[in-house]
């Protein structure tokens, strides 16, 4: 009974060592997909929702869309970014805040994208870059607006005119029947 045991254990294990060697054998024979990576950084491209830095898109006028809110600086929770703004006053006399600095520390983001998702003007996005690597964590503190750069300027939209609410009862009696209309409230009892 013994020698029944052993075998039964060296037959189990013959089979598993196979079924090890088959996988090891059939990776041996499928195509290599390792990737080069410093020698193919031009055709490397990131996945679409990939979270690399935080960027502040400029137009070709030097614009961008932040209106120095501080929304994304208040609900980031590990005080990533600084927004500091100043007050102007604008050529018709009232006082308006613009944006000063966007201060963003790279090295102590989480990339949790909450800043992007309460931005109310999508002023802020996260971009494809990957390589930050630096030797001084100085370099991980960047200013996202550029120097010289101004808040859009938003366009007034033109809104069409809304369409009379059909009214119930008129509030007025048409011209025409002043009489039906002194018929129906004598008709109308009265209480006191």
């Amino acid at each position: 009974m013994e020698n029944m045991n052993y075998l039964q254990g060296l037959v189990a294990g013959m089979k598993t060592l196979g079924v090890g060697l088959k996988t090891t054998m059939r990776e041996f024979f499928t195509k290599k997909i390792t990737e080069q990576y410093p020698e193919n950084r031009k055709e490397l491209v990131m996945f679409d929702r990939f979270r690399g830095s935080l960027v502040m898109p400029h137009n070709e006028q030097n614009e961008h869309k932040c209106i120095a809110c501080g929304l994304c600086m208040t609900n980031c929770p590990n005080g990533t970014i600084e927004v500091k703004s100043k007050m102007i006053e604008t050529e018709d006399g009232k006082k308006k805040k613009i944006l000063d600095q966007y201060i963003y520390d790279q090295g102590i983001c989480m990339y949790c994208q909450v800043c992007v998702r309460v931005c109310p003007q999508d002023a802020i996005t996260f971009d494809q870059s990957f390589e930050t690597a630096v030797f001084d964590r100085q370099k991980l503190v960047r200013q996202l607006n550029q120097p010289g750069s101004k808040c859009q300027e938003k366009k007034p939209v033109a809104r069409p005119a809304a369409a009379p609410k059909p009214a119930e009862k008129p509030a007025v009696a048409p011209a025409s029947a002043p009489a039906e209309a002194a018929d129906a409230a004598e008709k109308t009892p009265k209480t006191e």
